[in-house]
C-alpha cells in the first residue's frame, strides 16, 4: 500500500500548499502529477507487480474512503484558491485550477469509481458525491447501468468504436452517458414492486447536488468562484473523459450464435502495466481485471499477456488522444494485434 499512499497523497499535500502558499508549491503539484509521474512511469517501466494483492485489503478500503472524505474540502479550497481571495496572481490561479483538475480526473475518478464498486451502500453514496461534486454525477450511474453492461459495443457511448478521435467522442459520450444512465435508471424503478416517490430518483439527486455545489462555489467567492468551479470540474471531466475513451477504444465483442454480444472478456479492454500511474490512478489502468471481476479491490487487480497493453503509459496516452492523428497512428499497430476479426459493425 506504500506505493499508492504515496502516489495519491503527495499531490494532495502539494495542492493544499499552493492554494495556501502559492508560489513554486504550485508548480511542484502539477509537476509532481505530470512530468513526476512520467519519468517514474519510464525509469521503471514494467516494474509493478503484474499479481495483486488479496481481495481483502482493508488498507486500501481505509484510502479509498479517506480520499472519497477529502474530495469535497479540497474541492472547496481549489475555488477559493482559484476564484476567491487568495491573493495570487493570474498564472498561479491558472495553474492550480489545472492542477486541481488533473488531480480531481485523474485520482479523485478512480477513487471514486472504487467506492461505487464497493457492497457498502454508504460507500456508493460517498462515491457519487465525488462524481457530483465534479459535476458528473450521472457517470455513477452510466458506468454501472450502463457501461458494464455494454462495453464493446455499439450500444455503450463510452466505448469508442475504431478510428473516431476524442473530440468527436467527448460530446457523444457525456450526453449519451447521461441519457443512457437516465433511461437505465428509469428502467429499474419502473420494475419495482411499488413505485418509489419521484424525488428519490438518482438523477433528481445528481441535479440537486450539483446546484448546491454550484450555490457554496458563490458563497465562497461569488461569481468567480462559479467560473473557477466551472473550469476546475470540466477540467476533470476531461481527465474522465480521456480515460473511458482510451481504455476500450476500438476493442469490440461480436455477436454470437444468438445475436448476443459475446461475453466480456480481457481482451476488450487496454491496460498500461506502468509503476506509477497505476499507483496514482489507484490500479484503474489494470482495466481488464475490473471488467471480468468487477467486485475485485484495487489492490488485487492482476495483469496477464492475455490483456491488450497500450504503447505508452495512461497519462502519455491521454495527451496522444488530444491529437487525433497521433493517436490513430500510435494505436494502429496494438489495435490490428486485438481487433475481433468478427467484427462486422465497425464505425469510422
Amino acid at each position: 500500500m506504500l506505493f499508492f499512499e504515496i502516489a495519491t497523497l503527495l499531490p494532495v499535500a502539494l495542492l493544499i500548499a499552493g492554494a495556501v502558499w502559492g508560489g513554486g508549491w504550485v508548480w511542484a503539484a502539477v509537476l509532481c502529477i505530470t512530468v513526476l509521474t512520467w519519468a517514474l512511469d519510464h525509469l521503471v517501466r514494467g516494474a509493478a507487480a503484474r499479481r495483486g494483492a488479496s481481495s481483502e485489503f482493508p488498507a486500501g478500503t481505509g484510502l479509498a474512503v479517506g480520499l472519497g472524505v477529502a474530495h469535497l474540502p479540497l474541492m472547496a479550497l481549489a475555488v477559493w484558491a482559484v476564484g476567491g481571495a487568495s491573493g495570487h496572481d493570474a498564472i498561479h490561479r491558472l495553474g492550480l485550477l489545472v492542477g486541481f483538475g488533473l488531480f480531481f480526473g485523474q485520482v479523485g475518478h478512480p477513487n471514486a469509481h472504487e467506492l461505487i464498486h464497493k457492497p457498502a451502500r454508504w460507500m456508493q453514496g460517498l462515491g457519487r458525491a465525488v462524481y457530483v461534486a465534479m459535476l458528473f454525477g450521472h457517470h455513477a450511474s452510466s458506468h454501472l447501468r450502463v457501461h458494464h453492461v455494454h462495453v464493446g459495443t455499439a450500444d455503450d457511448p463510452s466505448s469508442a468504436p475504431e478510428g473516431m478521435g476524442f473530440w468527436r467522442y467527448a460530446p457523444r459520450a457525456w450526453a449519451g452517458g447521461f441519457l443512457a444512465g437516465l433511461r437505465a435508471e428509469t428502467a429499474l424503478r419502473a420494475r419495482a414492486r411499488q413505485a418509489p416517490p419521484a424525488w428519490t430518483h438518482p438523477y433528481v439527486g445528481y441535479g440537486a447536488g450539483a446546484a448546491l455545489c454550484l450555490a457554496l462555489a458563490y458563497g465562497i467567492a461569488g461569481a468567480p468562484g462559479v467560473l473557477a468551479y466551472l473550469g476546475i470540474a470540466g477540467y476533470a471531466q476531461l481527465q474522465i473523459l480521456l480515460s473511458d475513451y482510451l481504455q476500450h477504444y476500438g476493442l469490440r465483442r461480436h455477436p454470437g450464435p444468438d445475436g448476443r454480444p459475446e461475453p466480456v472478456g480481457p481482451q476488450h479492454s487496454w491496460n498500461g502495466p506502468d509503476f506509477w500511474s497505476s499507483a496514482m490512478m489507484l490500479n484503474a489502468p489494470r482495466h481488464s481485471h475490473h471488467h471480468t471481476h468487477p467486485s475485485v479491490a484495487f489492490p488485487a487487480l492482476d495483469l496477464t499477456d492475455e490483456m491488450p497493453t497500450l504503447p505508452r503509459s495512461v497519462p502519455v496516452m491521454a495527451v496522444a488522444a488530444l491529437m487525433p492523428p497521433l493517436w490513430k497512428r500510435m494505436m494502429a499497430r496494438p489495435l490490428a494485434r486485438w481487433r475481433n476479426p468478427h467484427e462486422g459493425d465497425r464505425q469510422t
